[in-house]
């Protein structure tokens, strides 16, 4: 018997969204649950799941993510598993599709916990993570509103 639980991030979601991300989130559960049901891992099982939610751009996590104030994408993720007493982790990682993915790949093949920016880029080139431009048009207008509304106030 298992339970998985998947959340697709806090903040207000627009009411001609609510069925779609509903529906986003039940996929990542189900996605993760096809893992299990086919006797992988729990791990196996909530990457798969997070990889999910990071490629559907309706929410903040790898594609779909907001924008920095400078109009890119930095993105950070975290795993642990505990049979191991394992931990891995990645902040401000930029241009790559799963998060989740590296950060496993920090817990699993590094004598570290968290790698950062420059540190974290290296190490996804060094394990062959292919580059992806996580930023969608609808992040890039919305960031755009943010700068307008942001200098209106400042300037």
């Amino acid at each position: 018997m298992y339970s998985i639980i998947v959340h697709g991030g806090v903040g207000a979601v627009p009411h001609d969204k609510e069925e779609a991300v509903v529906a986003g989130v039940r996929k990542a559960v189900l996605a993760g649950s096809d893992v299990l049901a086919e006797r992988g891992s729990s791990l196996d099982a909530v990457e798969t799941a997070i990889k999910v939610l990071e490629t559907n751009p309706l929410f903040n996590a790898g594609t779909g993510s907001v924008l920095t104030f400078d109009g890119e994408v930095e993105m950070d993720a975290a795993v642990a598993y505990g049979p191991a007493l394992g931990f891995g982790a990645i902040a401000g990682i930029k241009n790559i599709e799963h998060p989740i993915s590296l950060a496993r790949m920090v817990m699993e093949k590094t004598d570290h916990v968290l790698l950062q920016g420059s540190g974290a880029q290296e190490f996804a080139r060094m394990m062959g993570i292919v580059p992806h431009n996580p930023v969608t048009e609808e992040r890039r207008a919305q960031w755009h509103e943010y700068r307008e509304r942001f200098l209106d106030r400042t300037g």
